[in-house]
Order: structure tokens, then C-alpha cells, then sequence
């Protein structure tokens, strides 16, 4: 076995592989770049080497300084997560011809199957279904447009070696593919240094389905059952599960073994990933072969309760796989939610900065349920521009899926970040959603569901009463130990009392009678009379409310604001303020602030850099058209005039980095 590997990778999958390596008792070496010194995977590692600046193109990507970091410490073998270099054929090489060994599969395993254009050319020649496409090289958005009219639209542009939804673009028109072909270009270059890009036939309301294949250098290989990722947006996939809702056990077992026999054609030798395009009716087609560990394998660990970081470190040091399929058994249901630093309500545009308060919630199984969270970060990191903007990976595992989603949502309520915008309360949203719960979803779930973007719910029925509830223990709680330092009460033990009180959440008003007990305080609503008892054991300066809803577990956040509390729970945030009758008709005449017109301007959506400017001064554009392109965490947003205007002033130029609102033009 290695005594040292080295992880060429960051973030939250670096600090996964440390884990399962000092549990090996093998020693791990990090790299990392000027704009990761002070990273949580550097601080874990037992050494860690400085690689360059930090664009990833001059340093994570940079196959010479990986290689002079292994000789520099002595690494026996380099582990190279996913993304950057995990499916480059020439890394492995390089690796070899220094007798460093490549975690990961054989050189002619990543050739054949790691490449999207060859990996499909080589299925069809295996007699594999495959969803019609081109397979070539496609050179000039004419000649992307002159495919796609012959496959037929809809169609999918794809970064020949890509991934992460990074190169990707779904067109509709000729205009779209002429368009998104530029686009997936410029993506794959920036982010995988290979532009190839090719088309294929987009499957409509299909589901995305992965089999987990793990194999030796010995000729064996099993799979370990699917993940579905149909949950996606813009291609990059939010929320993961395993197993499938869709799958019965005969067509789980049809593509396990397809998936098996396409590894075999192939001598494949580590942990790898078979996707497939799945049917509503569980028809399924060959997508393409991920060579490395997928983002999402922590469902598949939960299930099978299989380490697979230790397994592709096994196999490459030459072990012969332990298990065969008869020992591969499903257990239970484990829910995935990737934790990004995005605005939900801004379309999900990056956002970088401070972690101001970094607090997810504890890890471990309790009753039944587990709790799990690779993370990468730490309270006080900074989030960059320059890398992927996942924060973390929260998981879940129960032994049905509804339990197991209940559990996410329970673990997203009681998630806290501050200092940064997140999509948590997205998140939160979509695990009270029905149609997800049901498990009628598709790829186009997240379009389907929430055509205008993400905006913020309203606090409405059952969850505005826990609202208002908690905001009334929370202010109880708070006037009991102002009481007791005033000198007022000179007991620690609360004080029964009764109360009545008005509790606003943003503009809606609830009156309530309050009864506060030895260990339970109960509120009742004067609307419809419903009562509602509280346990907690929350006191003043916790970040989250945990406790008992008349019996049920809930977290709901709890930051305090002027003369109040901003609270969230089940993807709702609201200002809670408590009065009393009195106060609360004075607070009802405060006038409300105003907010600026920002309609003559364009503002930087997020902190990046310009690409392009697509307009000049004193041109009238209409709606829809472009303006200018920013460039932020390896995605490329193209701007577009929301209405009929005139461009008045450009206040930016291409090359310009800006901050989150800096104005790039003005509109007459």
C-alpha cells in the first residue's frame, strides 16, 4: 500500500480524499494556489505545495508542477479528484513516465471512454444504444447549425471533455446553436483547455440516470446500483439520489450489467460512472462514460456503505476488489443537495466574498438517519472568483425516500451562511415540493417549475404559523433573560406567564395569546384558534431555533435584526417582529423606505470579468438583445436588455474586473 498520495484538486473533494487516506494510515501531500494558501484542504493535508496563481490554467491544470510536487515530497501515487486533470490521458501518461502511479483508470480506459466524441464512437461500435448525434469534430457554428438541422431540434451542444455542465448549451433554433456553439466553446477552452465541442439529439422530459462501476486490475468489475440526477439547472446537476425512483429491479439490473459490459470492453480499472438518458417509460440510452469519481458518489457510499475513495486506492496500488456483485445490496434511500454561493433570487448568479458565519449542521446518525457534509471551507474562508462556486455537499440517509428527504430538509433548515448569498432557501423550497416528493421528475424539473427564476416564498399557512411561533418563544425567551439581568426576576428557572401579542412576518400580521410554562411554551392563534406547542432548548445568540413543533422536529435560523429577528425555515425568510396590541398599531403607520431606480443602468449581476461588450454608445437595442458578457466562477453569463432602450454611456470595458453591482452602462 502507498505510505504517501498526492491530491491534485481543491475544495471540498481534496478534503474528502484526505479522510479516507489518514484512515488508511497514508500520509497526503495538497496543492494549492496563491488564491489558496489559507484552504481547508491545505490546513488537512500532512504537507502542501504552492503551484502558481490562481487561474486554474496556470496552476491546478499545469501537469509539470503536479509532477514536481510528487518529487518534491516523495508522493507515490496522485489522486486527482474531479474536474481539472481527472480525465486527461495525458496526465495519467506523464504520471507513468515518472513512475508516480494515477489513481484512477488505465491510460487506454480514459482514451476510449473518457473523451465524449470517441467514448460514443466506441459504444456504437460495441453495439450499445446511443442517443443520435454527430460524433466528429465540429469546426464552425455554420457547420454546427447545418448538423443540428439534420438531427432535428432540440439539440445538445457538449464539451467533447467536459463536465460539471461547463461547455454545455441547449438549443431550440438555428440562432440558439450558432450562438451556444461560440459559447461551449469558450467554456471548454477556459475550463478543460480543449475546445472540441460536439451535437447530439436532446431527449425531451428525459431523466438522467447513472450506473457506479468499480473495477480492478484484475479483470473484475460490478456495479453499485444508480444515482438519478435528474434535478438540474443550466445543465449542472443540484440535487442527486440513490437509488432511482424510476427503476424497478429488472431494468436496474439491464443496466448495471450494460454498464459492466461496457467497462470490460475497455479493461476499466477504478471507480467509474455509466450515464444514461432515461425514458419516462424506463427505455434508456448510453450517454457517456465519466472516468473518475463523480461530485455526487456520497449516495452511492450511504447505500452500499462501500468507501470508493479507498476502493480506487485499493485498486491502484493492485489489490484485487473484495467485493463481488452478490455482495453489492441497496440499503435504504440517500438524498444529495449542492450547497452553492449563487443568488437564487438573481438567477442564480455567483456570488463571492466572506464566510461570515459558516455553522452546517452536526454530522452522524441518529434514529435511523444519517447526516453527512463534505465540505471544502471554513467560518472566515473567502469564496473566489476563480473556482467552481460549490460551497458543500449535504447528504442525507434514511431507509425510505421520503424520510430521507424530510431529513434534507430538517439539515438545509438548520445550515447556516452568512456573509455570502447561497441557495439554501432554493434548496429548502424544492424539498417541500410535491412533484419532487413524488418522484415524478425529469431534467426539465427545476425550467418546468420555476419558468421566472427562483423568487422568495411567502410565509403562508402551516409554515407561517411555526413562523410566528418560534418568533414568539424567541422573544419570550429573550424578555425572560433581559428580566433577570435587570435584577426584575431572581430565579433562573422560567416564570409561567400569560401574554397576548401581535407577531408581524414582513407584512403580515398574527395576534396570538402566549402561555409560557415550566417546559413548554404554547401559542394559539386568534385567527382560527389553532394552538401550537413549542419545546426548545434555544437560548439568546443561537443561530438556529432546534426543537419540538406539537411533537416534531424543526429548525428554523434565527438572526437577530432592529427590533427583531429575521428568521428562515422551509426556503421562507421573513422579518418576525413581536409587540405588544399597543405597539403594534404604531408600527403599522411607519412609512416604507423607497427603493432606487436602477432602471437606466445595467449592473454587474456578480463580481467577474468583462468578456465582451456587445453594444456601443448611442445604439438603440431591443429587448432580449445582448449587451455584454461576464465571466465569474468558469461560466460565461451573457447580459441582455431587458426592454427597449439606448445606450447611453458605456462605463466599463472588456478586461474591467467588477464588483457585484458597479454600473457597466447607462441607458438613455
Amino acid at each position: 500500500m502507498f505510505k504517501k498520495i498526492l491530491i491534485a484538486n481543491r475544495g471540498e473533494i481534496a478534503c474528502r480524499v484526505i479522510k479516507t487516506a489518514r484512515r488508511m494510515g497514508i500520509k497526503t501531500v495538497a496543492v494549492y494556489s496563491d488564491a489558496d494558501k489559507d484552504a481547508l484542504h491545505v490546513e488537512m493535508a500532512d504537507e502542501a505545495v504552492h503551484i502558481g496563481p490562481p487561474p486554474a490554467a496556470e496552476s491546478y491544470l499545469i501537469i509539470e508542477k503536479i509532477i514536481d510536487a510528487c518529487k518534491k515530497t516523495g508522493a507515490e501515487a496522485v489522486h486527482p479528484g474531479y474536474g481539472f486533470l481527472s480525465e486527461r490521458a495525458a496526465f495519467a501518461e506523464a504520471l507513468k513516465a515518472n513512475d508516480i502511479v494515477f489513481i484512477g483508470p488505465n491510460v487506454g480506459a480514459i482514451e476510449a471512454m473518457g473523451d465524449k466524441i470517441e467514448s460514443k464512437k466506441f459504444a456504437n461500435a460495441a453495439k450499445v444504444s446511443t442517443v443520435p448525434g454527430f460524433l466528429g469534430v465540429i469546426e464552425t457554428p455554420e457547420e454546427a447549425v447545418t448538423i443540428a438541422d439534420g438531427i432535428g431540434y432540440p439539440v445538445i451542444l457538449k464539451a467533447s471533455a467536459g463536465g460539471g455542465g461547463k461547455g454545455m448549451r441547449i438549443a431550440y433554433t438555428r440562432e440558439e446553436v450558432a450562438e451556444g456553439f461560440a459559447r461551449a466553446k469558450s467554456e471548454a477552452k477556459s475550463s478543460f483547455g480543449d475546445d472540441r465541442v460536439f451535437v447530439e439529439k436532446f431527449i425531451v422530459n428525459p431523466r438522467h440516470i447513472e450506473i457506479q462501476v468499480l473495477g480492478d486490475k484484475h479483470g473484475n468489475v460490478i456495479y453499485l446500483g444508480e444515482r438519478e440526477c435528474s434535478i438540474q439547472r443550466r445543465n449542472q446537476k443540484v440535487i442527486e439520489e440513490a437509488p432511482s425512483p424510476l427503476l424497478d429491479e429488472e431494468t436496474r439490473k439491464k443496466m448495471g450489467e450494460q454498464a459492466v459490459a461496457l467497462a470490460k470492453a475497455v479493461n476499466y480499472d477504478s471507480a467509474g460512472t455509466v450515464e444514461f438518458v432515461a425514458g419516462q417509460d424506463k427505455s434508456f440510452y448510453f450517454l457517456e462514460m465519466n472516468t473518475r469519481l463523480q461530485v455526487e458518489h456520497p449516495v452511492t457510499e450511504l447505500i452500499t456503505g462501500i468507501d470508493l475513495v479507498e476502493q480506487m486506492i485499493r485498486v491502484a496500488a493492485g489489490e484485487k476488489l473484495s467485493i463481488e456483485q452478490k455482495d453489492v445490496h441497496l440499503k435504504g434511500w440517500a438524498v444529495e443537495s449542492r450547497i452553492y454561493a449563487e443568488d437564487p433570487t438573481r438567477n442564480f448568479l455567483p456570488s463571492t466574498g466572506r464566510l461570515v458565519k459558516y455553522r452546517p449542521p452536526e454530522e452522524g446518525r441518529w434514529k435511523g438517519v444519517t447526516v453527512r457534509n463534505d465540505t471544502g471551507v471554513f467560518e472566515g474562508g473567502e469564496i473566489s472568483i476563480y473556482y467552481d462556486p460549490m460551497i458543500a455537499k449535504l447528504v442525507t440517509h434514511a431507509g425510505d425516500r421520503l424520510t430521507a428527504i424530510e431529513a434534507q430538509a430538517r439539515a438545509l433548515d438548520g445550515f447556516v451562511i452568512d456573509g455570502i448569498r447561497h441557495n439554501i432557501p432554493f434548496l429548502s423550497s424544492l424539498m417541500q415540493h410535491e412533484r419532487w416528493r413524488s418522484g415524478n421528475i425529469s431534467t426539465a424539473f427545476i425550467a418546468e417549475e420555476y419558468p421566472d427564476g427562483f423568487s422568495p416564498l411567502t410565509a403562508k399557512g402551516e409554515v407561517a404559523h411555526r413562523l410566528a411561533a418560534v418568533a414568539a418563544f424567541v422573544d419570550s425567551i429573550g424578555n425572560e433573560r433581559k428580566r433577570q439581568i435587570s435584577g426584575q426576576l431572581q430565579t433562573q428557572k422560567p416564570v409561567r406567564f400569560q401574554t397576548a401579542r401581535t407577531v408581524t412576518l414582513d407584512k403580515a400580521h398574527y395576534d396570538i395569546d402566549i402561555d409560557l410554562g415550566d417546559d413548554a411554551l404554547l401559542v394559539r392563534f386568534a385567527e382560527d384558534g389553532h394552538a401550537h406547542r413549542l419545546e426548545s432548548e434555544w437560548v439568546p445568540g443561537d443561530a438556529v431555533w432546534n426543537g419540538l413543533i406539537d411533537g416534531e422536529a424543526v429548525a428554523v435560523q434565527v438572526r437577530a435584526i432592529l427590533n427583531g429577528f429575521e428568521i428562515a425555515h422551509a426556503g421562507v425568510t421573513v422579518e418576525a417582529r413581536v409587540f405588544t396590541r399597543r405597539e403594534a398599531e404604531f408600527f403599522a403607520l411607519m412609512p416604507e423606505k423607497k427603493i432606487a431606480d436602477t432602471s437606466k443602468s445595467l449592473l454587474c449581476p456578480m463580481p467577474g470579468l468583462v468578456k465582451a461588450l456587445y453594444v456601443a454608445e448611442g445604439q438603440e437595442v431591443k429587448a432580449g438583445d445582448p449587451l455584454a458578457m461576464v465571466e465569474a466562477m468558469k461560466m460565461e453569463n451573457v447580459l441582455r436588455a431587458e426592454r427597449d432602450v439606448t445606450v447611453k454611456a458605456l462605463k466599463a470595458k472588456e478586461g474591467d474586473s467588477l464588483a457585484v453591482d458597479a454600473v457597466i452602462m447607462e441607458f438613455a
